[in-house]
């Protein structure tokens, strides 16, 4: 972590690159880090909230399901572009030293903009639907600060691992599937049976949405024993990551 703060300058730079590539010659510009959860949000608007009437915890289903969907893509967004960065990188990754996870934590940090721009648009869609700004927003930072410990983690080892198996590109969107499906978005988390959610919210993201959803549309704070579970899991899965990462790091250019 101190070689990487003493190569600050280049992370900040590097992530500039992501956004201007993500959306040079871009029809939509940045509008496209909004269009994937709207667009997701008016689909299962229309399946699950009209059709099959799935309950939302006594909220609209359209911002009951982008109230979800903000997180989700940011996470989604980072693990698709962090995971291939390294090998897509091959050409500095062999020939200039620098600090190699650069390259995924800046994919993430440009997706966090898209994350805050899509945020933008919720609180936007809170106001419409007369949702209440209360006092539980200031436990915000501290959520959004576990999904990006989760998410780092979760890009450090897959990004290192993509090295060494490169069809963990075919692995990755089967994953984050059966991940959405396991992850509250769709439905609410009363509607897991009793006996199944102890095990069901070790899924860190599972935590994170029903906090997210709490402190924005239902005016509380978190419940703090599934939020801290949620925590503990993602800062498992960071320290993981890191370590593989770091002890793996030294390979790279030789396999690349």
């Amino acid at each position: 972590m101190t070689e990487l703060y003493r190569y600050r300058h280049l992370l900040i730079g590097w992530t500039l690159r992501e956004i201007k590539v993500r959306y040079k010659q871009s029809l939509l510009g940045a509008a496209w880090a909004v269009l994937q959860p709207l667009s997701m949000m008016f689909v299962f608007s229309l399946v699950f909230g009209y059709l099959l009437q799935v309950p939302a915890d006594g909220v609209p289903y359209p911002i009951f399901s982008y109230a979800a969907l903000v997180p989700w893509t940011f996470l989604a967004a980072s693990i698709t572009f962090a995971v291939p960065s390294l090998v897509n990188n091959m050409n500095l990754v062999t020939k200039v030293y620098l600090p190699r996870q650069i390259f995924p934590i800046a994919s993430v940090a440009a997706s966090f903009v898209d994350f805050l721009i899509a945020s933008v648009v919720f609180a936007g869609m809170m106001l419409a639907f007369g949702v209440a700004f209360t006092p539980a927003l200031l436990a915000l930072p501290l959520i959004v600060g576990i999904e990006i410990v989760l998410i780092l983690g979760v890009v450090l080892l897959a990004s290192a691992v993509n090295v060494f198996y490169r069809d963990i590109r075919f692995v990755v969107p089967l994953g984050m599937q059966l991940w959405m499906y396991l992850t509250p978005i769709i439905y609410p988390v009363s509607q897991v049976p009793p006996a199944a959610e102890p095990y069901f919210m070790l899924n860190p993201m599972a935590g994170l949405v029903e906090a997210y959803r709490a402190v924005t549309l239902h005016g509380r704070w978190p419940e703090w024993s599934t939020l801290g579970t949620a925590g503990l899991v993602s800062v498992a899965i960071f320290v993981a990551g890191y370590t593989y990462f770091r002890r793996t790091e030294w390979q790279f250019a030789d396999i690349i």
